[in-house]
């Protein structure tokens, strides 16, 4: 019996912990006595041919000392090209080719609709049936995938903020001043919910909520004012965005000074956190578990805390839940 090869990749926006997740992927198939295979720049790699610069095969040593790094030092990249059928194809041949049995796919939604076209597409090679057994293991900062309550990267990217918004704090007080932060999260607001409480805010604007400016900022504003309160802070998602329309808003209402900062993609970076660390150390093995099985089409998740999986069509199916009762303990706390 031929040896087993599979293959690992990072897909989409970077995320503190991929490289952790990475490293595991590799450990855990050579410890099962698999070839492993590091795709670069994601399913771009895929489809410009079998060169160093797009894949290697991995060793113990070839993921040294990355488990504390930031980004992912298997690149990524979007590929719009790989909605296409013929271009699915393409890189279910490439593989197939190369002697790969499986794919790990460390990313989003998207990515892993891209597995799921992976492992969907069978190919006649020789007279057999053959295709891409893929599994995807969950990364993105803005944990906003339906199927599991925790994504890697989500940890380290609320910590940066919060770091970054306890230093905006210090100067909005010495000035008597209002800060509005926008944080990321286009379609999610759990970073904005989570840092919002951790930062003490006046006021958390999240996509999930309708918020009217007079009753959910002014308001709350002015509330806190009458307790003595100088300085304030409001925490915006992405996805609600508007920020500096938003502090000008408040100094013309009020009276009071406000400056409008947008954190941006210092929150993509920096050294992932132990939760980071080690949920993808294990989603990683859990990964590479499945595929020594012979299992497809699966996402690793986290639910109630464990990681197990879920058959990709259901994970993708899922919709995303907001934290309604933590949102309301926010409204409480904060004022």
């Amino acid at each position: 019996m031929s040896q087993k090869a599979i293959a690992v990749l990072t897909s989409g926006g970077d995320a503190p912990g991929m490289n952790a997740a990475f490293r595991a992927v590799v450990r855990a198939g050579i410890s099962k006595g698999m070839k492993v295979y590091g795709i670069y720049r994601g399913y771009n790699g895929l489809l410009h041919g079998d060169s160093e610069e797009n894949i290697q095969e991995m060793n113990l040593r070839s993921v040294s000392e990355i488990i504390g790094n930031g980004g992912t030092k298997l690149y990524t990249a979007r590929c719009k090209e790989f909605e296409k059928p013929e271009v699915q194809r393409k890189a279910a041949e490439f593989l197939i080719k190369k002697g790969i049995d499986g794919l790990v796919v460390i990313g989003g939604d998207g990515s892993f609709r891209g597995a799921r076209a992976l492992s969907n597409t069978v190919l006649d090679i020789d007279g057999e049936k053959k295709s891409v057994k893929c599994i995807g293991v969950p990364g993105t900062i803005d944990n906003d995938i339906a199927c599991s309550e925790y994504t890697v990267g989500f940890d380290t990217a609320m910590n940066t903020a919060l770091q970054m918004i306890d230093r905006i704090r210090d100067t909005a007080q010495s000035h008597d001043r209002c800060s509005v932060v926008q944080v990321m999260g286009r379609h999610c607001g759990d970073i904005a919910l989570q840092t919002g409480i951790a930062v003490g805010a006046t006021a958390i604007l999240v996509p999930e909520v309708k918020y009217n400016i007079e009753r959910d900022v002014i308001t709350r504003i002015v509330k806190t004012q009458k307790t003595g309160k100088q300085h304030f802070i409001v925490v915006v998602a992405e996805g609600v965005g508007g920020v500096r329309d938003l502090a000008k808003y408040i100094e013309q209402r009020l009276g009071i000074e406000a400056r409008a900062t947008i954190l941006g993609h210092v929150q993509r970076g920096g050294s992932p956190t132990l939760r980071d660390r080690v949920v993808a150390s294990q989603m990683g093995y859990k990964a590479v578990e499945l595929l020594d099985h012979d299992v497809t089409n699966r996402v690793v998740v986290m639910q109630n805390g464990k990681i197990t999986d879920l058959d990709i069509n259901d994970a993708l199916n899922m919709e995303r839940v907001f934290d309604e009762e933590l949102y309301n303990i926010a409204m409480t706390i904060s004022i």
